[in-house]
């Protein structure tokens, strides 16, 4: 994460270019026998990367894992398997990878480890949630099983990639977890290699049954990892909490090193409570609530002007100072301010105002078409201290429209996850976007575009999806992001997601660990974390 906007022009490529992003090498620096505890949640699926789209299982995959490509704390793409990632035209892209990098199991990582994984990932029949990351690559369908045309392996350490069409992003994306290797187990029995993966990157599982399921998994230190991310430290343990308050006593008390995320009624103190040992900073996070249009009254035009009546009814402001003792800010589109693009004057932005008296009459004139019943319910998980907001929120709408307004509790991540992934969630429900790569593209494609796989509620517009390809075929950034902005106006009017607020770092650090910073995206560089 980063206060101020990521510089990504040097990205954006034009129709002719070679693009081959700097390495750097990382050293050995004295790691010890100290394992570094740091909070999670328990991961929604096995610890499949092309089926991993949430921040419990994202943390464990991103450190057990190298690919082509690792962001550093600024977001900047650094190589870490890729030699040399080059094209001439943005459409065919040539990838070589370093020789001498092997699977914590021993097996070599060639260019086959990359190819078949992604043609993994990619095969409509396997309904990988990241799948829809290879939609650029020639021969990617998302109707039916066809082959990735596209992927060439030449060699043991270099292959090639045939895009459908120029893209102006391509080698960004490279550093998302979905496009790592994977061993040729893998491939035997995906579920069941995914509760023991086998990876190459800086940490691996420490035994068999490292994974404790809502307990915790232990991670050890990888004697083998050739990349940048060399670990500091033994190893790592992620305790999955069943509430940030526990947590934040465990941190309080040194009984944890790390915590990313500091829970409601400790945001007016936890600065006073941790001093230096504090984090608050910018955050690559976009909060929001989706309402499938699938459910009653929320499709169609009375779906249209209940959603405007119902962003129109919400205080944030109110909330952020109250709840989030003001470290966060009101969201103004469907992105982030600390990404290049970002704009707080988009056509239409109006409607993310608090303006009650504007709510009362488009919800009024929904009551027209079809005269509201019920409840209005918002689902949550109990587990990640959301309740205060949620109740704060609720009241806000039931003020505003004098409607019956209420939260909705699921007691796990996990569980609430699976019923919106199953499409069988019968409420509104918190959604939100922690960025895979530094870019606005990776804000909208993966959430609004039709048969995105982080499309939860199911949004589909052609208005919408022809903006995107535009981004996506830019030749510079400026005109991507414009493609993008562009994309954003469409989204205020639908509102297939109720934007609420941009989310921030706020953590902190016990007494035993030193060199702790959080990166761009909110995630602490755990490599770099040295216990005492």
């Amino acid at each position: 994460m980063r206060f101020k906007k990521l510089g990504l022009a040097a990205v954006a490529v034009a129709a002719a270019v070679t693009l081959t992003l700097s390495g750097c090498a990382g050293g050995s620096n004295g790691g010890n026998n100290n394992i570094v505890s740091v909070n999670g949640s328990e991961p929604q699926n096995p610890l499949i990367a092309t089926n991993t789209n949430e921040v419990g299982g994202g943390l464990i995959i991103d450190h057990i894992y190298a690919g082509l490509v690792y962001y550093d704390a600024d977001g900047t793409p650094v190589n870490e398997m890729a030699e040399s990632i080059t094209s001439t035209d943005n459409i065919t892209w040539d990838i070589k990878i370093k020789s001498g990098w092997k699977f914590t199991n021993g097996e070599e990582v060639t260019a086959d480890s990359f190819v078949d994984a992604w043609k993994y990932g990619a095969l409509f029949s396997n309904a990988q949630l990241n799948s829809y990351f290879f939609d650029a690559i020639e021969g990617f369908s998302y109707e039916k099983d066809t082959e990735l045309t596209g992927l060439k392996v030449v060699s043991p350490t270099e292959f090639t990639v045939k895009l459908s069409s120029a893209q102006s992003d391509f080698p960004l994306r490279l550093g998302y977890s979905g496009f790592v290797p994977q061993p040729k187990a893998f491939f035997d029995d995906p579920k069941t290699f995914g509760e023991n993966p086998i990876g190459n990157g800086p940490y691996m599982l420490a035994e068999k049954g490292a994974w404790k399921h809502n307990v915790d998994i232990n991670l050890i230190k990888n004697p083998d990892y050739k990349g940048g991310r060399v670990a500091k430290n033994g190893g790592l343990k992620v305790v999955f909490y069943a509430t940030l308050d526990a947590a934040y006593a465990d941190l309080l008390a040194d009984n944890l090193d790390v915590l990313a995320g500091i829970p409601d009624a400790a945001l007016k103190t936890y600065k006073d409570d941790l001093g230096d040992r504090a984090v608050d900073q910018g955050a690559a996070i976009f909060q929001s609530f989706t309402i499938p249009e699938r459910l009653p009254h929320w499709s169609g035009e009375e779906g249209q002007l209940r959603r405007a009546a119902l962003s129109l009814a919400i205080n944030r402001q109110e909330i952020i100072d109250v709840i989030f003792n003001g470290t966060k800010k009101p969201a103004r589109d469907f992105t982030s301010p600390v990404i290049a693009g970002w704009s707080d004057k988009l056509e239409g932005s109006d409607v993310l105002d608090f303006n009650p008296t504007k709510a009362k009459e488009l919800w009024a004139q929904a009551d027209k078409i079809s005269k509201w019943s019920g409840k209005f319910e918002l689902a949550y998980n109990a587990d990640g201290g959301h309740q205060g907001w949620v109740d704060a929120l609720t009241n806000s709408i039931k003020n505003s429209l004098g409607i019956q307004a209420e939260g909705k509790a699921y007691p796990t991540f996990a569980e609430f996850r699976t019923d919106i992934t199953n499409k069988t969630i019968t409420a509104a429900f918190r959604t939100g976007w922690q960025a895979d790569y530094p870019a606005l593209a990776n804000f909208i494609a993966p959430l609004y575009q039709t048969g995105a796989g982080a499309n939860d509620g199911q949004y589909s517009s052609a208005e919408v999806d022809a903006l995107i390809a535009k981004g996506n075929t830019a030749k510079t950034l400026d005109e991507a992001n414009k493609a993008y902005q562009d994309a954003q106006v469409i989204l205020l009017k639908d509102l297939p997601a109720i934007p609420m607020w941009y989310g921030t770092s706020n953590g902190g650090y016990s007494t035993k660990v030193t060199d702790v910073k959080f990166g761009w995206n909110s995630v602490p560089l755990l490599q770099n974390i040295i216990k005492q």
